[in-house]
């Protein structure tokens, strides 16, 4: 496939023609081409094993080294990286081309400050003097919208929030002044107000003349900055286009799928009144400052309630505190009888709830004997549980790092449905996966739900996810509850500002 031209007939400073990555005789990438020009936003969207990640890695010379890569075109700024050699791509990176990765607290130095990670393109370019690094590290700090630059040079990156993180981040990619930024899920796991100043921010930068490549599974988020798409499906681009062409009128089915999946559609079967199965009342929780504040609510059987807000609010906090993992410093959770020991809680992240060692039958297994199943019904109940969630009971034999993030997410809700619970609490269990994967997921939950007559307590920052699954819902800002009520009525007509801030954040990347 020849690589489509920039809008406007502008040279392209990245230019891609007949990519293909090949990695232990399996072809992964194939036929690959695009083209991104000054000051443009090109895309590259699809699910998780689609081959975008790879494509960009082969963009920075960063592929494992028995990976075999082959292209017609491969210029980075005038520079022909189809055969460069490791040198070469030391001197392209950073210079020319700059990676902003997905997890900022892992790609950054948890011992180094900040000041030092972003000064460092700058001593490996040599663009900056060593006197003038100090001003010229709070120059991009502050040109990133980072707060207080000169205090948050000193800090390190633990001690930034999740966004400033990400910033500093990208401050740092841009310290040698590249012409092309590649952003690989930048936003993934952000809140919803936090991304959209970070998809601001590469907006902007765009804008100011750098070429931006944009990985995503976030349809909303490349509808919000990207100029044109490139869509990959299985290593192949499967459309391409002007974004607003591909985003509202979508050739290829799974175009379509992938923008039907970014946006969850609404629950729309309202549940009558149900006995109370838990009371909050005032409870308060502090660490070295207050994390819950005078939190009080009631939570009914068979309903769906959804906790949002920002990191830092309380959410998680909140859940720890009614499963019990937390004591309370103040106030009290009253449960229904009954109701406390079938209690389950399904992580946001199964592949650190697993036991790597363990395969995910001995996994579920474990969980059943807890449960009190005879070992002779284990092999066979857990066989059940996988059909359950929508798996192969044959993945039963695999251990959690050979499966994907949706059939992890699947097979850990199957290892909590192992207890029997009444009762999920799912802490953002959808907030890594792919849009497509995502919507499967909740589509399970959902149908779970209903067959199982599960309650559920759901914490996310994502609002399109709480409105496809909430039927009650929490707002919560500071380690307090700031709006409540039934979802449909609180999304439709917020009445706190916050909530009106994260609606207006979450829409404005829709």
């Amino acid at each position: 496939m020849s690589a489509e031209a920039p809008a406007g007939g502008a040279r392209s400073v990245l230019r891609v023609e007949g990519l293909r990555i090949r990695i232990d005789r399996r072809v992964l990438v194939d036929d690959v081409a695009f083209t991104v020009a000054p000051g443009e936003c090109v895309a590259l969207v699809g699910e998780s094993g689609a081959g975008k990640s790879l494509t960009v890695r082969a963009l920075l010379g960063l592929l494992p080294e028995h990976a075999v890569v082959s292209a017609a075109t491969l210029e980075v700024d005038g520079v022909d990286a189809v055969a460069l050699p490791e040198r070469g791509w030391r001197t392209l990176r950073g210079a020319r081309i700059a990676l902003v990765s997905q997890d900022a607290l892992v790609s950054l130095d948890p011992l180094r400050r900040i000041s030092a990670e972003v000064a460092e393109p700058l001593e490996i370019h040599g663009s900056v003097p060593r006197a003038a690094r100090g001003a010229r590290v709070r120059e991009l700090l502050a040109d990133v919208a980072i707060p207080e630059p000169e205090r948050r040079a000193r800090q390190r990156p633990h001690e930034l929030s999740g966004g400033l993180r990400q910033r500093a981040l990208i401050a740092s990619a841009l310290a040698a002044a590249p012409t092309v930024l590649v952003a690989d899920e930048p936003t993934t796991a952000l809140d919803a107000t936090v991304q959209a100043r970070v998809l601001t921010l590469l907006r902007r930068i765009a804008d100011d003349g750098t070429a931006v490549v944009f990985v995503s599974h976030d349809m909303a988020a490349v509808r919000r900055i990207a100029d044109r798409v490139v869509v990959l499906k299985d290593g192949r681009v499967v459309e391409h286009g002007a974004a607003g062409q591909v985003l509202a009128a979508p050739k290829d089915a799974y175009t379509r799928d992938l923008v039907l999946a970014s946006t969850p559609a609404p629950r729309t079967a309202p549940l009558g009144d149900a006995p109370l199965l838990a009371t909050v009342a005032a409870v308060g929780k502090s660490f070295d400052r207050p994390a819950l504040r005078d939190i009080s609510f009631a939570w009914r059987r068979g309903r769906t309630l959804g906790v949002v807000g920002e990191s830092g609010s309380g959410k998680t906090t909140l859940a720890r505190v009614v499963l019990g993992v937390e004591r309370a410093d103040t106030g009290t959770v009253t449960w229904a009888a009954g109701v406390r020991p079938r209690i389950q809680l399904v992580h946001q992240n199964p592949l650190g709830a697993f036991d790597p060692r363990w395969s995910i039958g001995r996994s579920l297994r474990e969980a059943l004997a807890a449960g009190g199943v005879p070992r002779g019904q284990r092999v066979a109940r857990a066989a059940d549980l996988l059909r359950e969630v929508g798996l192969d009971p044959a993945l039963a034999a695999r251990r959690p790092a050979a499966l994907s993030g949706g059939q992890r997410q699947r097979a850990a809700i199957a290892r909590a449905l192992a207890a029997e619970p009444e009762v999920l609490v799912l802490d953002e269990p959808v907030s890594a996966l792919d849009a497509t994967v995502r919507a499967r997921i909740l589509a399970l939950l959902d149908r779970l739900q209903r067959d199982r007559g599960l309650t559920m307590l759901l914490v996310s920052h994502d609002l399109g996810v709480i409105a496809s699954v909430a039927d009650d819902l929490l707002v919560m800002q500071d380690g307090a509850i700031v709006e409540q009520g039934p979802a449909a009525q609180v999304l439709a007509k917020p009445q706190h500002s916050f909530t009106r801030e994260l609606l207006a954040a979450s829409s404005s990347s829709d």
